[in-house]
């Protein structure tokens, strides 16, 4: 198997909200948009970021847990500086998105904040300086 992710699907319940948010808001092209059922965007040179409206995902999928709390995982857009950092969450703050945690330096000698989408997934906004936060930039 190679060594690569090719799509990351996302369970949504309001695939109306979220296409507003990500194409209104951040200004996303999609590359297929179904109406009542799933939403994709190249994320990357080889990766489709997926929104999959939740009832058709747990037909495919099975059931999603729910409850309390934040989904155990977040979605990282990286950047060259710390500027861009503040620009991306000033720019996701004013599509709709709930800044979670605003930017500051860590501990890991990087900085970042988090924002969260219309169904709460967090995005980590980071600039790392080190080896693999270089591997992730255009």
């Amino acid at each position: 198997m190679d060594q690569r992710i090719s799509f990351i699907t996302l369970a949504v319940d309001d695939l109306d909200a979220s296409r507003r948010f990500y194409r209104d808001g951040l200004g996303w092209t999609p590359e297929l948009d179904v109406p009542g059922e799933v939403l994709m965007f190249k994320a990357g040179q080889l990766l489709v970021l997926s929104l999959w409206e939740r009832s058709h995902f747990e037909a495919e999928v099975g059931a999603t847990m729910t409850g309390p709390g934040v989904a155990p995982l977040t979605i990282a857009h990286n950047l060259p500086t710390r500027a861009g950092v503040d620009e991306v969450l000033e720019t996701a703050r004013a599509a709709g998105a709930s800044v979670v945690h605003e930017a500051e330096e860590r501990d890991w000698g990087g900085y970042s904040g988090y924002f969260a989408d219309p169904d709460g997934y967090r995005w980590e906004i980071a600039f790392n300086p080190g080896p693999v936060g270089e591997v992730v930039l255009p």
